[in-house]
């Protein structure tokens, strides 16, 4: 990993994107990682389009703005492919992650891109199998840490468990966990 990583989450507003960033931050933070997690957004409502960013860094975080050149972009709703910018910024090396039953071979070809690393996983599919809601937050996250190894999947899977066990029923945590491990066994790339 280059001294930081840069996050940048597209989703639409109660989807989950602000709860999965804090959770890969605080994650991190856990594993000695300097962090920054925070979502940006307006007065919308449920289904708006919003962002949320993480920053991961083995040194200090000194920047105190949006990110602006992410090195991996998540799209929790394919829907705003072509109304959002979701490349914007996203260097030729970076890496776009889709919520999507696509192919990541069929999302290139949609975006009309020859570089950058996509991979693609149906993650309110399994979020609808595991949790019994449309919430594709935690699959994403399972995709993410698959992709970009920042921390591992046990370290994610201890933190949800610390994080959400007696704020949620047994079997929605449990749920949750199992999104985790499905999406990052299944996220496919190219």
């Amino acid at each position: 990993m280059k001294d930081m990583l840069e996050i940048r989450w597209h989703a639409r507003a109660g989807q989950g994107a602000k709860t999965a960033s804090y959770l890969l931050a605080e994650t991190a933070m856990e594993a000695g990682k300097y962090i920054q997690a925070f979502p940006e957004y307006g007065p919308e409502r449920t289904g708006a389009p919003m962002k949320a960013y993480t920053r991961i860094s083995d040194k200090p975080i000194r920047i105190h703005s949006q990110i602006y050149n992410p090195d991996v972009v998540v799209v929790l709703d394919k829907t705003l492919i072509g109304k959002v910018n979701i490349l914007e910024g996203l260097p030729s090396d970076g890496i776009l992650i889709v919520n999507t039953t696509q192919s990541p071979k069929e999302i290139r070809e949609q975006l009309g891109i020859s570089d950058r690393k996509i991979y693609t996983v149906d993650a309110t599919g399994i979020a609808l199998e595991t949790i019994g809601r449309p919430i594709p937050n935690t699959p994403m996250l399972g995709a993410l840490i698959r992709v970009v190894p920042i921390i591992s999947l046990d370290e994610v899977l201890n933190q949800f468990r610390k994080k959400f066990e007696g704020r949620f029923r047994p079997e929605v945590v449990e749920g949750n966990l199992q999104a985790i491990k499905r999406a990052y066994e299944e996220v496919k790339g190219e």
